[in-house]
């Protein structure tokens, strides 16, 4: 724990900048640092009375390849990034946290923890999910102060709810462990708190992505273990940016679309008396193919499809990579994206066809990517997809360019130009 006043004032000062430079990558970024941690400890002050602070830090994620095959025990290749939810902390008799979203307090106490069916789907729900997750495997849990604010777009495929989850599995594990929890630990604890308190199904990227950091492979054939490998690979000095475009879509409503890969992903799988696509021999799944159809649906059929080739594709990702082949790299991420639209069919809501910014997303930077007959990038589906964002890898004299389509189309500051982060969930000081 640090004297706040201290801390705030060497930030303000630049006395943290190669800090900041470490974990953000972005010099640009400086200044907008320097006033974000300032402000978050002013507003720590002014709704606590604790001197002696820590801050922590979870980043939000990017999905490279493996779209929709977590929760399938299959292949991802994710990365962190550059933006992040950040909590100036103290320790307390109970949990408060405020968030610079607002919502007001949330306050619970540390021995009240069981599942509460009228939480579900609020912040709270998370933060209780997560240190109940941390309690049954044994870990120590206790109390806390926290300002919390985030600049991971919220709804953007960039997983806020998975950095916050992060956040607070990693102040548990600073405060109360020695640092002491795993990466992996409170990635699944996260998945936990989401799945079980917070009542939506997903998989276990965006969190592992979060929570461990860096450019990663994961593989999922067994959740409890699952093989992470980090890929060393500087996209900016290949000649590439990552650019996430937010459409401005919203996901209300989009629930039952989300639910709908798992459980028809699930299904086909059952055609073959298991649970998950990753038990079943691909060569049996194209085999079978009719089957699904007559026992699942044409649909669940597609999807099955897109998570054998899928699978597949990260493997030829993490190769291209680290073999350095730029171009490999990016036709596999497009094949991946194809896939997704045609396959998985998870680019926009067939509850609402007039509605399809991704779709235009895609369909528009394609057209600039290619414009002069150069190709100057890919771009595919980024995330749970139906709503949201798009992602583009584009070469770096390009992304000026890319950028004012982008913006022109969906508003001013629509597209992001991010960095890859080498961290994941951290306590910064």
């Amino acid at each position: 724990m640090e004297n706040r006043l201290i801390l705030k004032e060497n930030f303000q000062n630049g006395g943290f900048d190669s800090l900041l430079l470490d974990v953000y990558s972005d010099e640009s970024m400086l200044s907008y640092l320097r006033e974000r941690f300032a402000g978050a400890i002013d507003s720590f002050a002014e709704n606590f009375a604790e001197e002696e602070v820590a801050i922590y830090s979870a980043p939000g994620r990017t999905e490279v390849g493996g779209n929709h095959t977590d929760h399938q025990h299959g292949k991802v290749l994710a990365a962190s990034i550059n933006r992040d939810a950040i909590a100036v902390v103290s320790k307390s008799s109970k949990i408060n946290v405020i968030s610079s979203a607002g919502g007001g307090r949330i306050s619970i106490e540390v021995n009240d923890l069981a599942k509460k069916d009228d939480e579900e789907g609020t912040t709270a729900s998370l933060i209780r999910g997560v240190l109940a997750g941390l309690a049954e495997r044994g870990y120590t849990v206790g109390g806390f102060n926290a300002y919390v604010t985030s600049d991971v777009l919220i709804g953007a495929g960039l997983s806020s709810s998975a950095a916050f989850e992060t956040l607070i599995g990693t102040i548990i594990s600073g405060l109360y462990n020695d640092m002491k929890v795993s990466p992996i630990e409170i990635a699944q604890i996260g998945q936990y708190a989401e799945n079980v308190y917070f009542g939506k199904p997903c998989g276990l990227m965006d969190q592992m992505a979060s929570s461990v950091g860096s450019l990663v492979t994961i593989d999922f054939a067994d959740p409890e273990k699952p093989i992470v490998e980090k890929v060393d690979f500087d996209m900016a000095a290949h000649g590439y940016s990552l650019c996430i475009t937010d459409t401005k879509a919203d996901h209300v409503n989009l629930t039952p679309d989300y639910a709908a890969v798992p459980a028809e992903m699930k299904a086909a799988a059952a055609v073959f008396g298991k649970e998950v696509l990753r038990e079943v021999d691909p060569a049996e799944i194209i085999k079978n193919i009719p089957l699904i159809r007559e026992k699942v649906s044409d649909r669940a059929a597609l999807r099955a499809l897109h998570f054998i080739t899928e699978n597949t594709r990260v493997d030829d990702q993490v190769s291209a990579l680290r073999e350095g082949n730029t171009a490999a790299f990016l036709a596999a991420v497009k094949a991946s994206g194809d896939s997704s639209f045609k396959y998985l069919q998870n680019v926009y809501t067939n509850k609402d066809v007039e509605h399809q910014a991704v779709s235009i997303a895609l369909g528009v930077s394609d057209y600039y990517l290619n414009a002069d007959g150069k190709n100057h990038g890919v771009a595919r589906v980024h995330g749970g997809g139906f709503a949201g964002t798009i992602a583009a890898f584009v070469e770096n004299d390009y992304v000026a360019e890319y950028k004012k389509a982008m913006d022109r189309l969906f508003g001013d500051g629509a597209c992001n130009v991010l960095q890859i982060r080498k961290y994941g969930g951290m306590q910064i000081i």
